[in-house]
């Protein structure tokens, strides 16, 4: 929960956890894109989603054990838990099918439209209020994401699916960001949230994974294993974050995530970004920096 408005010290440093938290979950996120996109569609989007949450149970066992055991996963918002499920399931056939189809530097680009959305959304059904300073930083922060997917670029042209599914995905992922802030100020734990949305998932993607299932090779086993362990960390990390701090805050600085993946992507597949990419970053990261400046270092909330 965010500390007490009376305490300003106090709620920088709640801010500045949470920011931190957020660009750590970020890096781990870029390393699971790259594991997704090494699997190259050999494996069907939804046994890929079964085994991220299936993988994810055993690593996060350690964090419910730390955290009373069965008894942090007690909730007393089912439907809550479902929709965050039903959201999450959006944005992760979204992201997936984009990193397969697209550059990954290119999806994390269009995942950030997520905190346009998650702006627009978090005044009516959070209540938060969002200063012109705030609002207009966030859509300086989406014209860099239009420079980065500017008519033209590598792979837009031939990928309208994949294009319109990561756009959908983002809105799933600002309802599931929303959901997640709504089950915090209700006392639901981080373990829980993360825990019955890995639950959920699996049981889904299973289910719909039987038509077309395949089995994975060795490689493609430790791809498999590596997405959920490593997801998991980053999800505890991100709902972590989002429980800490304002959504408007946070938003802006997952827009880090465009560094990791844009260097995995130039390293191993040689996606070098062109000149409207490293623009866009740049118009990207500004936007971060700013609201973090005015935000964290001044204690300014507008």
């Amino acid at each position: 929960m965010t500390a007490p408005p009376d305490n300003p010290q106090a709620s920088i440093r709640a801010r500045r956890r949470g920011i931190l938290l957020l660009i750590s979950a970020t890096a781990a996120f870029a390393v699971t894109a790259a594991f997704v996109k090494a699997l190259g569609g050999a494996i069907p989007l939804a046994e890929v989603i079964f085994f991220r949450n299936l993988f994810a149970l055993p690593a996060l066992l350690p964090v419910v054990l730390a955290s009373g055991g069965l008894a942090a996963l007690a909730t007393r918002n089912p439907l809550s838990h479902a929709a965050r499920t039903l959201f999450g399931m959006m944005g992760m056939i979204g992201a997936f099918y984009g990193y397969v189809h697209l550059p990954i530097a290119t999806v994390t680009a269009l995942g950030f439209t997520m905190p346009l959305f998650l702006t627009v959304l978090s005044v009516p059904l959070l209540g938060e209020q969002v200063g012109w300073r705030r609002g207009l930083a966030v859509l300086v922060g989406f014209l860099g994401v239009v420079l980065m997917v500017w008519p033209g670029a590598d792979g837009i042209g031939d990928s309208g699916l994949a294009v319109l599914l990561c756009l959908l995905g983002s809105v799933g992922w600002a309802l599931a960001m929303i959901t997640i802030r709504q089950m915090g100020e209700a006392g639901e734990s981080s373990v829980a949230i993360v825990v019955w949305f890995a639950v959920g998932s699996a049981a889904l993607a299973g289910i719909a994974a039987v038509p077309v299932w395949v089995w994975p090779t060795p490689l493609e086993w430790a791809l498999l294993a590596g997405i959920g362990l490593i997801s998991a960390l980053a999800q505890v990390l991100m709902t972590s974050a989002y429980r800490t701090g304002e959504t408007t805050l946070l938003a802006p600085f997952e827009y880090t995530g465009i560094v990791w993946t844009t260097t995995v992507g130039a390293v191993v597949w040689a996606e070098l970004p062109d000149g409207w990419d490293f623009l866009g970053i740049a118009v990207l990261v500004g936007a971060g920096i700013y609201i973090w400046h005015r935000e964290v270092v001044l204690g300014v909330k507008r």
